[in-house]
């Protein structure tokens, strides 16, 4: 099947979620360590993992069930790629897994074992994000060029929405917060025109101020 016509999807808003990935799981281990002694901090970064987590998990579900089949019907001789990607996605959701365990036993420890449980959740989302570092840069160099040219923008448009309905975390205006900080002004504008008008009005009435006030607790220096 040939590309589809103009007009084509914006797919450049791939990268900065992307981001909030490598930055949070490469700031583990000095998020965890500064809850050292503290267990309101440990509760603090222990949620905030919690929610990043809760949004990988969905993001990724969301690529299998709205953008891999299409491109798998549509694009070429790419079946190949698909499926590594694919098997890097179940390789990753072992590991979040394995994260999610680990942060709720740290969350939950008691003083005398405090010290170890947070070392093993640091350790296992590092090795989380180390594992998806090469995942990501893949996709977006293979993955991305394609569902520019064979995804509708409608098609593209659906990711988000996808991700807000699904999304297990109890922090939704968090995950919005990460990926406008790395977006442009002009992407911004754009992610605020395409919410649903109940979703625009939680993060412009409390979630921007919310997501303000959190995200500064969380990367205070220790």
């Amino acid at each position: 099947m040939t590309e589809l016509s103009d007009p084509r999807p914006d797919t450049s808003d791939m990268a900065p979620v992307h981001q909030v990935f490598r930055s949070s799981f490469g700031s583990a281990p000095a998020y965890v360590a500064s809850t050292c002694g503290d267990t309101a901090r440990r509760d603090l970064v222990a949620d905030y993992y919690g929610n990043v987590l809760a949004f990988l998990e969905v993001h990724h579900e969301g690529e299998e069930k709205l953008v891999f089949p299409i491109l798998r019907q549509r694009a070429p001789g790419c079946g190949a790629l698909i499926d590594k990607m694919a098997e890097q996605h179940v390789e990753a959701m072992a590991l979040l897994d394995g994260a999610k365990a680990a942060v709720e036993v740290w969350r939950g420890a008691p003083a005398d074992s405090v010290d170890r449980s947070a070392e093993e959740a640091a350790h296992a989302l590092t090795v989380l994000g180390d594992a998806l570092r090469l995942h990501l840069d893949e996709e977006e160099a293979d993955i991305v060029p394609l569902a520019a040219d064979y995804l509708s923008v409608e098609e593209w448009g659906a990711l988000p929405g996808h991700g807000m309905a699904n999304f297990t975390g109890d922090k939704v205006w968090l995950i919005l917060g990460l990926i406008r900080e790395n977006f442009s002004a002009a992407q911004r504008q754009a992610m605020l025109g395409a919410m649903p008008p109940p979703a625009r009005a939680m993060w412009e009435t409390v979630g921007e101020s919310a997501y303000a006030s959190l995200i500064a607790q969380v990367r205070q220096a220790p």
